[in-house]
């Protein structure tokens, strides 16, 4: 137990600190799911697993509930692995390490993963605690998020029951979510060959870091820097001086803003300090850019040994040029909606292994002809280079339903509870409400939650006061769902 254990709701915030304690990144939910598995049993709550992974656990409802709709609560049990680069941390299988930051929760170097744990913990909370008015209830926790939504894309017809899907996966307190974006993984792989090394050559590491990164989805408008960008634009720079690559690294999530990205290059000896010179000056160009947004983003240089092959020149070009021309960040905002981006791209990871280099992007749209004519545009930059593109993971959208009766309840609530006016909003990310939608068509949904900033890095942190409202009115529109 942690000092987060104490604070107010007790019963919500002890879940946290169960799922702080039980590593959970992406396709390692085992522990975390274990862990909800002896909870459920120690509270007496009906629990299983299906197929894929998740958990869906049920209760009856509470005596004079019985006529209400049914009420789904639904979260996600993985989180993104991000940390800082000066941390030792194996998200596999160390714990986060959360600690109280003033009016914020946020953790020791790494992500926090209160995207989603705050929102799984709070529905193990409801579930647990028999003195909580609700009618017919279940709790849905699925796998996988962050990377595919894997367990939302694999959910059976016909498990679920109820009737309305309140999703607690959004991030600003007070903002009730009725739409999101749909997405698509674009994955690009571009052959290359190598040749040895000349002697008269040298070789350099070439490291962009320091940068915030963030959720591509909520965090894309913020203009953040993108390593694999920045790296790539200064490797372009240098081909005048017959700059070569031998191996890059950049990002590793494709819905994060990738923070570091390095790659070795090789220069002719002659060329090298005045390679090196553009370097420094394109990195001052660069630090002015973005100096509203990224103040500790750093460049730098060093000397590299011992490297044996670099690509052959043409399909070095080929790789740089492609990277360099590919879209990233917002493309289109949205006209029904203001400050609602549109459509974008997360240029995410671009990473070689000898023989190929791996360009992984997510686009992002809630128009599906705009994501598609983006992936048409980023398929023609890779064929250009020759490359070949592979388009996976796709979903459509969540449409907005302003007649739904559980938005009305929850305006009316949140109104009389708090005493302003709920905004009705949509996102640019990729909720499981769309997909659920799809196997569930009849559902009426909601998301909402506490407010978090900055999820999908390490800077993650969820406000504590939020956390308390969130859940207080959770616990109103239970007790407030309409009858059958």
């Amino acid at each position: 137990m942690t000092e987060i254990s104490n604070l107010e709701p007790k019963g919500l915030w002890q879940n946290f600190d169960m799922f702080c304690a039980n590593p959970r990144p992406s396709k390692h939910e085992e522990k975390i799911r274990a862990a909800i598995v002896e909870f459920a049993k120690q509270h007496n709550i009906d629990c299983k697993t299906d197929e894929i992974g998740n958990v869906i656990l049920s209760k009856p409802a509470t005596k004079g509930m019985e006529n209400r709709k049914g009420i789904i609560l639904q979260a996600h049990i993985d989180m993104v692995p991000q940390k800082n680069n000066d941390v030792k941390h194996d998200f596999v299988n160390d714990p986060i390490q959360p600690w109280i930051d003033g009016e914020w929760v946020r953790a020791k170097g790494t992500t926090l993963g209160a995207d989603n744990g705050i929102g799984a913990s709070a529905a193990l909370a409801v579930l647990a605690d028999d003195s909580i008015a609700h009618g017919p209830i279940e709790a849905l926790l699925t796998i996988d998020e962050e990377t595919g939504m894997t367990g939302a894309f694999n959910l059976k017809a016909g498990v679920l029951k109820g009737d309305i899907l309140l999703n607690l996966d959004s991030e600003t307190e007070g903002e009730l979510y009725v739409g999101c974006a749909g997405g698509v993984d674009a994955t690009s792989t571009i052959s290359y060959g190598t040749e040895a090394v000349p002697e008269d050559w040298t070789c350099c590491n070439l490291e962009v870091k320091g940068l915030k990164g963030g959720h591509s989805g909520m965090d894309i408008i913020l203009q953040r820097g993108n390593a694999n960008k920045v790296l790539f634009r200064i490797i372009k720079n240098l081909e005048e001086f017959n700059v070569r690559l031998c191996s890059v690294e950049g990002g590793n999530m494709r819905n994060a803003i990738p923070r570091e990205a390095h790659a070795v290059l090789a220069c002719p000896k002659a060329e090298a300090d005045k390679a090196i010179a553009k370097v420094k000056d394109l990195t001052a160009t660069i630090k002015k850019e973005l100096a509203a947004v990224e103040d500790e983003i750093a460049i730098e240089v060093s000397a590299v040994s011992g490297v044996k092959e670099m690509m052959k020149e043409c399909c070095s070009k080929r790789i740089v040029n492609c990277v360099y021309a590919l879209p990233n960040a917002i493309y289109r905002m949205s006209d029904s909606m203001k400050g609602l981006v549109e459509t974008s791209s997360n240029l995410a990871i671009v990473k070689s292994d000898g023989k190929e280099v791996k360009i992984c992007c997510l686009i992002r749209s809630s128009v599906d002809t705009q994501k598609q004519d983006f992936a048409m545009m980023m398929q023609s930059a890779v064929e250009l280079a020759e490359g070949r593109i592979e388009f996976t993971g796709a979903y459509s959208g969540w449409a907005p339903n302003m007649a739904s009766p559980i938005l009305k309840e929850m305006k009316e609530q949140y109104k009389e509870m708090f005493g302003n006016e709920a905004k009705v909003m949509a996102i640019h990310a990729g909720l499981e409400c769309g997909i659920l939608g799809g196997i569930y068509p009849n559902l009426d949904m909601i998301s909402f939650g506490p407010t978090i900033e900055h999820p999908h890095s390490p800077d993650e942190r969820v406000n504590i006061a939020s956390v308390e409202k969130f859940w207080k009115f959770l616990l109103a529109t239970l007790k407030n769902v309409p009858v059958k």
